[in-house]
């Protein structure tokens, strides 16, 4: 990825990862521009809101729009990106995610057509592949790790690059100035295991605010970014909110491909579900994204906006509002 920033972006690709950390880096970016950022989830996304979204603002020079999930735009909202892509604004940078597969394949390939900047986000097959990535991970927080040091973290954590991130934040955080060696991997496997994201997701979503709040102080210690804690919930809930309306007597292997999820992810999020119903869903997704749009919007306390919104999750889930799903 160059210096400047373009007008436009692609992060496409199924590697979640990957994604998150070419976002985080445009982010960045941009925050340094001071930019107006707002962040829209194409799931959720109504007739006209993106055009509201790409409309010049009054408030700031700067502007930046990032729509998540691109794939799952309604086809009848493509079209307001289109009509964008014919005549783009130069003090708003566009940044859109894709998983990949057929769904909205002719919007990316409009996309690509209109010069944007592609960032491949694909699984990464190869341990050369996974030891270039730690090693860059390493490089963004300012440490170098020696050359056995990431071969023996790759060997360890195995292939999930999230568990792989968590693993360099925590390595980089506790590890004095100077090389990160074998040993000091060694030591770490040894150690406390690393509270991700994803772990302050499963307790949110179990609605125990008080196991919440101790799970996300774990994790911001340990040097996960609350951009990715926030993503992490966001994406427990979307898992909860496509299984909540899939057929309860197929099987997670048959849907799949519908949902476009891992088997295990469905069976993961089907027993998440148990004690959520259509409105306090509703509720945690405004929560999560009023937060989003918060923390990477450049919030002054975004820890804070984290914990309001596990309080807000948490209180609907223990509320049960209404006849469950």
């Amino acid at each position: 990825m160059e210096d400047s920033l373009k007008d436009l972006y692609l992060l496409l690709g199924s590697e979640g990862a990957l994604a998150d950390r070419a976002l985080s880096k445009l982010i960045i970016e941009l925050r340094e521009e001071r930019a107006e950022i707002n962040t829209l989830f194409a799931s959720e996304i109504s007739l006209g809101e993106i055009s509201d979204a790409l409309s010049p603002s009054l408030f700031s020079e700067r502007r930046a729009l990032i729509i998540r999930d691109l794939q799952d735009l309604a086809e009848e909202n493509r079209i307001e990106i289109t009509r964008y892509l014919e005549s783009p604004d130069s003090t708003l940078t566009l940044v859109m995610l894709h998983k990949g597969g057929v769904k909205g394949k002719a919007l990316v390939e409009q996309i690509k057509k209109s010069g944007a900047e592609v960032i491949a986000c694909n699984p990464l097959k190869r341990e050369s592949d996974k030891e270039d990535f730690v090693r860059n991970l390493f490089l963004d927080l300012g440490r170098k790790a020696a050359p056995a040091a990431i071969s023996a973290l790759v060997n360890a954590t195995g292939t999930d690059l999230r568990e792989l991130s968590a693993a360099v934040s925590q390595l980089a955080s506790d590890t004095p100035a100077g090389l990160i060696d074998e040993s000091h991997v060694n030591k770490y496997h040894q150690g406390r295991i690393e509270t991700t994201g994803f772990d302050v997701a499963d307790k949110v979503l179990e609605g125990d605010f008080a196991q919440s709040l101790i799970t996300l102080r774990h994790a911001i210690a340990t040097g996960t970014d609350p951009v990715m804690i926030t993503s992490a919930i966001a994406s427990s809930l979307r898992g909860i909110a496509k299984v909540s309306g899939a057929n309860r007597a197929q099987k997670s292997f048959e849907l799949a491909g519908e949902l476009g999820m891992a088997p295990w992810q469905i069976d993961k999020a089907r027993r998440q579900l148990s004690g959520w119903n259509a409105h306090t869903l509703t509720a945690a997704v405004d929560a999560i994204a009023k937060c989003d749009a918060q923390v990477k919007g450049g919030a002054s306390d975004p820890i804070y906006a984290l914990e309001q919104a596990l309080s807000t999750i948490c209180a609907a889930r223990s509320g049960r509002m209404n006849s469950r799903i």
